[in-house]
C-alpha cells in the first residue's frame, strides 16, 4: 500500500496512458499504405509510403522534445500533473486523425495537418513513456523495480498489441475495399476509449515521498548531465531501432518486399506482440535478480549473432518461418525492455530523474527507433538490398553494446 492506494491501482494508472500512446502508433503504422494512398495519392506506391513513414517519423522526432517539457513538468510540478497532460496531447489528435478528410476533399490541407497532428502525438508519448516508468518505480517495493517496470513497458506492448489485433480484426471482418475507404478510420476513433479509462483511473493519483524540485529542471540537466543523456541515448538505441524495425515496420516491409498479404502480416505481428509481454516481465525478474546490465549485455551480444539469421527467416515465402524469424527478435527485445529503464532510472539524479531520463530514452526511441523504418525504407529502394534493416540493428547493437559497459549495476 503506498499511501491512501494500492500498488495495482498505481501501475494501472501508470500502465493505462501506455497503452494509448502506443496504441495510436501503432495504428498509424500498421496502416501506413492506406494512409499514404488517401493523403498523398498522386505517387507511387513505394513513394506513398516513404510519404507515410515520413510523417511517421516527424512524430518521432518530436518525442525528444515532449520528453524534455513533460519532464520537466513532472519534475518541477510533479507526476501526476506531467501524465495527466499527456495523455489529453495523445487523445485529442488521435480522435481528429479520425475524422480528418482525405487529399480529395482538402487537397494540400489534408497531409500538412495530419504532420500537425503527429507532432502533437509526438509531443505526448516523449513525456508518458518515461513519466510513466519513473511515477510507477518511486512507488514501487524495494527490490522488485524491475518486475514493477515491467507492467509499465508491457503496457506498451500491450498497446501495441491492441493496435495490431484491431487492425487484424477489422482486416478480417471488413472487405478490402470498405476497409480502405473508411474502415481505417475505426481504430482512430476507437482510441477515445482508452483514453477515458486512463482519466478515470489518473483523477486521484498519488505522488511519491517529497522530493527536491528545480525552477528550471531543463535547463540543469543540459548544463551539468548532458554526457550521461548522450549515453542513455546509446543504450536505449537498440530497444528503439529494433522495436520499431521488427514490430511496425515489418507490417509494411512483408507487404512490399515478400508480397505478403495485409492480413496475414498482421496476424503473425499480432501474435509476436502477445508473447512479447510475458517476455517482458520475465526480463523484469531477471533484471532484479541478476542486475539490469548482467541482462542487458547478454541480449545485445546474441542479438549480434542472431539478427541476420532471423531476417533470413521472415524473408521467406513460408508464413511459419516468418512468425520463427520474429519470434527471436520477440525474446530479444522483450527481454531488454524492462531492464532498460531501472538502468536509466537508477542512473538518474533523483531531482532531476523525468527530464534526464526522458531526453536519453526519447533521442533512442523518437529520433532514432522512429526514424529507423524511414530510412530502411529508403535505403531498401535505393540499393535494392532488402536485408537493409538487418544491417541498421546490427549497426545499432555494436552502440548498444559499448554503452552497456560504460554503466555499472546499482542494486
Amino acid at each position: 500500500m503506498t499511501g491512501s492506494h494500492p500498488r495495482s491501482r498505481i501501475i494501472a494508472a501508470g500502465v493505462v496512458g501506455n497503452v494509448l500512446e502506443w496504441y495510436d502508433f501503432a495504428v498509424f503504422g500498421y496502416f501506413a499504405a492506406v494512409l499514404g494512398r488517401h493523403f498523398f495519392p498522386a505517387q507511387s506506391p513505394t513513394a506513398q509510403i516513404l510519404a507515410t513513414f515520413g510523417v511517421f517519423a516527424i512524430g518521432f522526432l518530436m518525442r525528444p522534445l515532449g520528453g524534455a517539457l513533460i519532464g520537466a513538468i513532472g519534475d518541477r510540478h510533479g507526476r501526476r500533473a506531467a501524465l495527466n497532460i499527456s495523455i489529453v496531447t495523445m487523445a485529442v489528435p488521435t480522435v481528429l486523425i479520425g475524422l480528418l478528410p482525405s487529399y480529395e476533399t482538402l487537397g494540400i490541407l489534408a497531409p500538412t495537418l495530419l504532420v500537425l497532428l503527429r507532432m502533437m502525438q509526438g509531443l505526448s508519448v516523449g513525456g508518458e513513456f518515461t513519466a510513466s516508468m519513473v511515477f510507477v518505480a518511486e512507488h514501487a517495493a524495494p527490490g522488485r523495480q524491475g518486475v514493477t517496470i515491467s507492467a509499465v513497458a508491457a503496457g506498451a506492448g500491450g498497446g501495441l498489441l491492441l493496435g495490431s489485433g484491431t487492425g487484424a480484426l477489422l482486416n478480417a471482418a471488413m472487405a478490402p475495399e470498405a476497409l480502405a475507404d473508411w474502415g481505417w478510420r475505426i481504430p482512430f476513433l476507437f482510441g477515445a476509449l482508452v483514453a477515458l479509462a486512463g482519466f478515470l483511473l489518473r483523477r486521484h493519483m498519488v505522488e511519491a515521498p517529497s522530493r527536491e524540485s528545480h525552477a528550471a529542471p531543463l535547463r540543469a540537466v543540459l548544463r551539468t548531465q548532458g554526457w550521461l543523456v548522450a549515453r542513455m541515448t546509446g543504450l536505449a538505441a537498440f530497444a528503439g531501432v529494433a522495436f520499431y524495425l521488427v514490430f511496425v515496420y515489418l507490417v509494411s516491409w512483408l507487404q512490399v518486399v515478400d508480397g505478403i498479404p495485409p492480413a496475414t502480416a498482421l496476424e503473425i505481428n499480432t501474435l509476436s506482440m502477445a508473447l512479447m509481454l510475458p517476455m517482458v516481465v520475465l526480463g523484469g525478474w531477471l533484471a532484479d535478480r541478476f542486475g539490469q546490465f548482467m541482462v542487458m549485455r547478454a541480449v545485445l551480444v546474441v542479438a549480434l549473432l542472431a539478427t541476420w539469421p532471423l531476417f533470413t527467416l521472415m524473408h521467406h515465402p513460408e508464413p511459419l518461418m516468418i512468425q520463427f524469424g520474429q519470434l527471436g527478435f520477440v525474446v530479444l527485445v522483450g527481454l531488454y525492455l524492462a531492464p532498460l529503464p531501472v538502468a536509466l532510472m537508477r542512473a538518474a539524479p533523483a531531482d532531476l530523474r523525468c527530464t534526464t531520463m526522458a531526453l536519453g530514452q526519447n533521442l533512442a526511441l523518437g529520433a532514432l527507433g522512429g526514424c529507423a523504418p524511414l530510412v530502411a525504407a529508403f535505403l531498401i529502394a535505393r540499393s535494392g538490398d532488402e536485408m537493409m534493416p538487418a544491417f541498421i540493428i546490427m549497426a545499432t547493437t555494436v552502440v548498444s553494446l559499448a554503452m552497456a559497459f560504460s554503466f555499472r549495476d546499482q542494486r
